[in-house]
């Protein structure tokens, strides 16, 4: 009898927070997990726990700094010359900031890292996929994308951090939609899909002033839950055999902010087929990369 080959899937942000308990679900549901982070102390540490908490785990880390177009290039070709195939990628990682800041390439750094640094990985890597509906491509968005747009004149957002957060996850939902609308026009049976976790404070929250931090800290009770809950929704696209691709699941509760997870609720910009893509040629050009799926998946890099 052939040995059944072991699922493969990448969580970026894997070394706390929400892709920490993501990363731990993939691996009790027995898939070698790639833990992509920035810091690899970091992530050595948060391996030792998740292997100390479930001693069954297969964990590999990898590093990636998202907002580095060069550092996600080098990530894939590592990915590349290691494994023959990757089975889900869960693009969880994300920063908030409320200071207008910018990467090397002078994009502003929530749109880059939260957004664009997914796109380019998810390009390079696709064709690794199977074609098959277990292969799953997650998308982490939030609740702030409601309400938001994407300022296709200033990615900066005039300088205001937080309009320009909600413009990165955004961005992420409509990726998502776009890129399931793709594949299914290859009729492929990937499935893309974006989720929110709701309320969790995840460790985004450092930048906030003294005063803002221990409000947030003293509404937490009700607006927030655990981020093994909040990485429920992640689990749940990643995993579940009903979800359909071009889904967006979160939690239903009050607010969207915790409780049981199921379909969300989506802002009417994200039937807007003309912005997503809008949005993918921007960051095809931003990103330096053509990305379509039919071809990546016909020739492989």
């Amino acid at each position: 009898m052939t040995a059944q080959r072991r699922g493969i899937t990448i969580v970026t942000g894997a070394n706390h927070g929400i892709g920490y308990e993501t990363a731990v679900g993939m691996a009790e549901a027995g898939y070698h997990v790639i833990m992509a982070c920035r810091n690899k102390a970091k992530a050595e540490s948060a391996r030792a726990s998740i292997i100390k908490r479930l001693p069954s785990a297969s964990l590999d880390i990898m590093v990636i700094d998202l907002g580095d177009f060069t550092s996600v290039q080098a990530f894939a070709r590592d990915f590349r010359a290691t494994y023959t195939h990757l089975d889900v990628l869960i693009n969880n990682a994300g920063i908030l900031l409320y200071s207008a800041q910018t990467n090397g390439d002078g994009i502003e750094q929530q749109f880059a890292t939260n957004h664009l640094g997914h796109f380019l990985l998810t390009a390079l890597l696709v064709d690794l996929m199977p074609d098959d509906p277990a292969s799953r491509i997650v998308a982490l968005s939030s609740v702030a994308h409601k309400s938001a747009s994407i300022d296709f004149n200033d990615l900066t957002c005039g300088g205001n951090g937080g309009t320009a957060y909600g413009q990165s996850k955004l961005a992420c939902l409509l990726f998502a939609d776009e890129l399931n609308r793709r594949l299914q026009a290859t009729d492929s049976k990937i499935k893309a899909l974006a989720v929110h976790p709701g309320g969790s404070d995840s460790g985004l929250f450092e930048e906030m002033s003294v005063l803002q931090y221990y409000t947030l800290k003293a509404l937490s009770p009700f607006i927030t839950h655990s981020n093994a809950s909040a990485a429920k929704p992640a689990l749940h696209a990643a995993l579940a055999l009903n979800v359909a691709g071009g889904g967006y699941y979160g939690p239903t509760g009050f607010m969207e902010l915790r409780g049981r997870v199921g379909a969300a609720k989506r802002d009417p910009i994200t039937e807007d087929g003309k912005t997503a893509k809008r949005l993918w040629e921007l960051s095809e050009k931003l990103t330096g990369q053509t990305f379509n799926p039919t071809s990546s998946r016909d020739n492989p890099s």
